[in-house]
């Protein structure tokens, strides 16, 4: 039996019960959070755009640039990770036929990035704090220009975000090899399969590791890596910030600006060129086999694309220093140029086994899961190829530190490719999750469909 009849049968099953169980409780939770600060990054996006219309009238600059600093992640942190990490939580067990590792240690997850979010974002709010989403230092250990205090909290919001993201990355790892009680005993190395560095098929042949959640586990050491650097880098900032608070002056202690931007941008890339991409197409690949009720087309191409993106996403990162005059060559030219290209083969490759196994399939409804499918290809076909245009010696002179980076590339990828297809997940798992409920307006979920991608760019 495949893993999208697993998944129908569960739900089947699920359908009998009238009361919510705590798993669809969990998720629906972080759906929730998720929307919610959706709705804070878009009401952000809409206030910073009137601010460039007419300087002055809504908010001052120092608003305004605390906005821009607390916008982005809030988008990444306070939506789209609680979205993401709620569905595969759920999926990654339903897969697998076994229940969570742990439900409270998801709910420290979820709550953990919710209350860190709004404490970052509040305390950019109250005291302007805004180094932007960069942190390029010394920035954002210059208490001349920002609050101390107001430094101190956001990074302590920061931190526990990351917390709660260590937490995720402990309970999928734990859910994948754990055997609970009552369970067949699981092959050994079952990680090691779904990193990619071990093949394990069950008698009739399939692996024994579907290829969602192959997905799931080769982002979420993309996730790990993420959450430790940019932990790490909070310290280094708490250090300075929480010094001052005590009257110590630190400024005498050097930190290498040009060491902690490739640091610094390491850590973060991990989110865009790993995790992002990553998870993205591990979705594809689940939604257009629930979609369709067929098997994956080329599912063994699509495993090593898998890997091979694992791997390219760890030595990518130049290309956002490109125009660094102090960056080396050598980094500009191997990392942010030859690397980079490789990211365009293996999404390129995932977007055609995707379009392949929905052509097979012919003829489909248009659903509303398998219209957002369509949309959240469609921005990444886009945005994936801007962002190559961007990592090129020549083009990054004209392009850097335009509107090109946060409209053809950032925004389109996030806003179109992303939440496009987090979208189709959720309209896909609503009525799984909530024991059949019915959608309460196809007419709103058109307008969500054809309204979103216009006035968001």
């Amino acid at each position: 039996m495949s893993f999208s009849d697993t998944l129908m049968n569960g739900a089947q099953g699920l359908f009998k019960h009238k009361t919510l169980t705590p798993m669809q409780k969990l998720t629906l939770r972080f759906v929730v959070v998720g929307l919610v600060y959706y709705l804070f990054a878009v009401a952000e996006g809409m206030l910073m755009r009137m601010h460039l219309v007419t300087p002055g009238t809504f908010m001052g600059d120092k608003q305004y640039f605390a906005i821009m600093t607390a916008h982005p992640l809030v988008g990444i942190f306070g939506s789209s990770y609680p979205i993401v990490f709620g569905a595969f939580l759920f999926l990654v067990p339903y897969l697998m036929k076994k229940p969570l590792w742990s439900i409270k240690l998801a709910n420290w997850t979820l709550w953990l990035i919710a209350i860190g979010t709004f404490v970052f974002w509040f305390a950019g709010f109250l005291s302007h704090y805004s180094p932007l989403y960069t942190l390029y230092w010394p920035l954002p250990a210059d208490f001349t220009q920002f609050s101390v205090v107001g430094g101190t909290f956001f990074v302590v919001g920061i931190a526990l975000v990351m917390v709660g993201t260590l937490f995720f990355v402990l309970n999928i790892f734990k859910t994948i090899v754990y055997k609970p009680k009552g369970h067949e005993q699981q092959p050994k190395g079952i990680l090691t399969a779904a990193l990619g560095f071990k093949k394990l098929k069950n008698a009739d042949g399939t692996n024994v590791v579907s290829t969602p959640v192959a997905a799931v586990a080769r982002g979420t050491v993309d996730t790990l890596l993420n959450a430790g650097i940019i932990t790490f880098t909070g310290v280094l900032l708490l250090v300075y910030m929480i010094g001052s608070l005590l009257g110590y002056n630190l400024k005498h202690s050097s930190v290498d600006a040009l060491l902690y931007k490739n640091w610094f941008w390491w850590g973060l890339d991990l989110i865009a060129d790993g995790l992002v991409l990553i998870y993205v197409a591990g979705t594809w690949y689940l939604l257009a086999t629930l979609i369709t009720g067929k098997k994956l087309f080329m599912e063994k191409w699509a495993r090593t694309a898998l890997l091979v993106e694992m791997i390219v996403s760890w030595f990518v990162w130049s290309h956002h220093l490109m125009s660094d005059q102090a960056q080396p060559a050598f980094l500009k030219i191997f990392s942010g140029e030859m690397l980079t290209a490789f990211e365009l083969i293996t999404q390129g490759l995932a977007f055609f086994i995707t379009l392949a196994t929905l052509w097979q399939a012919r003829p489909l409804q248009m659903s509303n899961p398998l219209k957002f499918l369509l949309g959240g290809l469609l921005g990444f076909a886009l945005a994936v190829p801007a962002g190559i245009m961007q990592a090129d010696l020549g083009l990054n002179r004209i392009l850097h530190n335009t509107q090109w980076i946060v409209g053809p590339h950032v925004h389109v990828a996030i806003l179109v490719g992303l939440t496009m297809t987090l979208y189709s997940a959720i309209y896909l798992l609503l009525p799984i999750l909530t024991n059949g409920a019915k959608l309460y307006s196809q007419k709103l979920a058109n307008f969500h469909f054809w309204g979103a991608p216009n006035w968001r760019n």
